[in-house]
């Protein structure tokens, strides 16, 4: 986990903002299985916090948990005095160290929110939850998933790169450099991350009595750019009895779950503020499209998808 946070404002990148926000509504659908003032919350906060605000205001989650890679005294001095509620227990360490000693009988929303791309310590650390979690929890990764040069000046292409990252057996043995370009990356890396979860529940489930074993249910897989491409992809745990809980929960009726290889690709169209407010008017849609002059179709059809959630920061600042 880098520094990011020194060059990122977290809280006013609007496609990261957006999906935020999507994510709280679906986490919102977890009654079925308990009240969700009675859930955890763990994630990377940064200085900015702005997912502990959210789900604290709006879920009432109260037992949450930061974790930050930073052992310099100032530093960490800074993390405390931004810190906005005091049920957020900062854990100061790697979180390949922190994850393991966190106490995992509860239900636990995790969003391991990284900046950087997937590598062999990201994947230790969805290896470290999926032994651990409880049944009606969620896992969300985000990861960056820009595909970067075509090949390096030392000869490595984007293959060798993410081989060298994850190692090369976690690479699935039918992708090629050209899988790779634009948002192939991201297609790609939402396989590992699948595939590890999957292997590391089959190694649990192992020792486990029918009827107590862990699934998984894919429930997000968000494509975005604040900048960089971004992936996000995520679901919910659960015990084989449990699972109508999980159909309970009626995550399908949201158009942005996702539960296979087909993403949500979140988009911000550029729009004024009194373009807003005239498309608002015209919200949610019945039938077609409304026409606008001078406003492209292709942003008032992005707009339409996201307009519940689209943000306004001089609200979100206050």
């Amino acid at each position: 986990m880098t520094r990011s946070y020194q060059k990122i404002n977290y809280s006013i990148r609007p496609a990261k903002n957006i999906e935020r926000k999507m994510i709280c509504d679906a986490l919102r659908k977890l009654t079925e299985f308990r009240l969700l003032e009675t859930y955890r919350y763990i994630g990377f906060g940064s200085l900015y916090f702005s997912d502990f605000m959210l789900f604290h205001k709006a879920l009432n989650i109260k037992v949450m948990v930061s974790i930050e890679n930073e052992e310099n005294p100032d530093r960490k001095k800074r993390f405390l005095l931004n810190r906005p509620f005091g049920c957020i227990d900062m854990q100061f360490g790697h979180s390949n160290e922190i994850l393991p000693r966190l106490d995992w009988n509860d239900n636990t929303i995790t969003w391991l929110d990284y900046d950087g791309s997937l590598n062999e310590s990201v994947l230790e650390d969805i290896k470290t939850i999926c032994k651990k979690v409880t049944s009606g929890s969620i896992l969300l990764i985000s990861v960056n998933a820009h595909p970067g040069v075509e090949k390096e000046e030392n000869g490595e292409d984007r293959l060798d790169r993410l081989k060298k990252a994850v190692g090369e057996e976690k690479v699935p043995i039918d992708v090629f450099n050209n899988h790779l370009p634009g948002w192939g990356t991201a297609a790609v890396l939402r396989r590992i991350i699948d595939n590890e979860i999957k292997e590391a529940l089959a190694n649990r489930n192992g020792v486990l009595r029918e009827g107590s074993k862990i699934q998984y249910k894919q429930l997000f897989n968000f494509h975005y750019k604040d900048g960089a491409n971004m992936l996000t992809v995520g679901g919910i745990f659960f015990d084989q009895g449990t699972q109508h809980k999980v159909s309970g929960c009626g995550f399908d009726s949201l158009p942005f779950v996702k539960i296979g290889d087909q993403p949500f690709k979140i988009e911000v169209p550029s729009l004024t503020y009194r373009e807003l407010r005239m498309l608002d008017n015209h919200l949610p849609l019945e039938n077609e499209l409304p026409k606008l002059d001078g406003i492209p179709e292709s942003d008032i059809k992005t707009y339409s998808e996201v307009y519940r959630y689209f943000p306004n920061f001089a609200e979100a600042e206050l």
